[in-house]
């Protein structure tokens, strides 16, 4: 799955995450069990589809160290991966909010309806953050189609109307969208690591830090900071940088027991995750177990079902070299965003042509829909495989 100096385990639960939230994001139907899908934001409890999220999130995490370990072993400057940092965040923000915005398309104010500006939304994406060939032999080919990219998206953020009171029907940055949530936690991880680089005192510390800054969002004792919210909510509440954090803290003692006997790093990772496990319920008598509502509890068990599972797949992966099952997972673990955009776009093109492909959504049967959105999130991972093979591949 990855070059033999790389986690294995990394790449497959970051995969494996991602095909789930195909699954999850594809599958609310009536009749489906309860437990695969998001729990009400005031039930105390939590679904399949209340982990993946979480569960990517701490694969950002885990990512970072090696993903800017690397730069840094290359010999680039703290200010040049500084900006890569904030160009990649950005990147994140304005993909996020551009999706969050999608559905609210007012189609006889905006001049197209929600299909249409979206398909040309995403379209604009691809043009823009598309890994290009880097030789010279193409600089004004590529640069043509960045250009054009950018010249769409800022014709549809002018021609954009909601039609609601909210921002005078402007575009709104509201939650940001899932991809402008990892922009936010992943700016103030990827800056932690570059500030303690692989200090596992001031990392663990960080992670605490948020946690705390979690407990005290969720008691309403920062409600001082509402000010600074409207831009910064994401970190003051806390949940998501401690999540990503998390991660990052947990390669941290990967790279720190990776070179002893496999067995201490495994105990010591299911430990954690034990720990986090019972931490959430003990703050459950404080905090409900909640996604929509971000609580500690939540997130504290997320990490510790992430933590387990990928001790599992670690051992099963880098200790057994058992790699072949998880071919199937390749391409969403190496290529996560394309994968997490592409079916978007396809749904778009779908629902314009009116084809019958989604007809499993119809089905009164909850085996069928299941059945149905577990082929869609493969058959995405297969058309993930195609646009790479054909040089189509988001990278920020």
């Amino acid at each position: 799955m990855a070059s033999s100096n790389r986690i294995l385990s990394i790449d497959v639960m970051r995969g494996l995450t991602l095909v789930l939230m195909l699954f999850v994001n594809d599958l609310y139907m009536p009749g489906v069990p309860s437990w695969l899908g998001h729990m009400e934001a005031d039930f105390d409890g939590m679904g399949l589809a209340d982990w993946v999220f979480p569960g990517f999130l701490f694969m950002v995490g885990m990512a970072i160290p090696f993903a800017i370990g690397g730069r840094i072993a290359k010999g680039d400057a703290n200010i040049v991966i500084a900006k890569h940092i904030s160009i990649r965040t950005i990147s994140l923000l304005i993909i996020g909010v551009l999706m969050l915005n999608s559905g609210r398309v007012n189609a006889e104010l905006t001049g197209m309806s929600k299909n249409v500006w979206a398909l040309l939304m995403y379209t604009g994406v691809f043009l823009i953050w598309n890994k290009y060939p880097e030789d010279s032999a193409h600089f004004f080919t590529v640069t043509g189609l960045k250009l054009l990219g950018m010249a769409l998206i800022a014709f549809l953020v002018f021609r954009f109307n909601s039609g609601q009171e909210v921002n005078e029907g402007s575009l709104i940055t509201g939650w940001w969208g899932i991809l402008g949530l990892i922009g936010w936690g992943y700016i103030v991880a990827a800056f932690i690591y570059l500030a303690f680089r692989d200090n596992l005192i001031y990392t663990g510390l960080s992670v605490i830090f948020f946690l705390i800054l979690n407990i005290l969002s969720q008691l309403s004792l920062l409600d001082f900071l509402n000010p600074f919210k409207f831009l910064f909510g994401t970190i003051i509440d806390g949940n998501v940088p401690f999540i990503v954090l998390s991660g990052l803290f947990t390669t941290l003692i990967l790279k720190k027991l990776s070179g002893s006997d496999y067995k201490k790093l495994i105990v010591t990772i299911v430990t954690f995750g034990l720990i986090s496990l019972i931490a959430g319920f003990i703050l459950r008598k404080w905090f409900i177990i909640s996604k929509i509502q971000a609580t500690p509890s939540w997130g504290l068990i997320c990490n510790g079902i992430s933590l387990l599972i990928f001790a599992l797949l670690y051992w099963i992966m880098d200790v057994r070299k058992q790699i072949n099952w998880a071919f199937f997972l390749k391409p969403a673990g190496e290529n996560s965003l394309t994968t997490y955009i592409a079916p978007s776009l396809l749904y778009h093109l779908i629902w314009i042509s009116g084809l019958p492909i989604l007809f499993y959504k119809h089905s009164s049967i909850s085996l069928v829909v299941i059945a149905g959105s577990i082929v869609w999130a493969l058959a995405m991972v297969g058309l993930t495989a195609l646009l790479v093979r054909a040089g189509i591949k988001l990278r920020l």
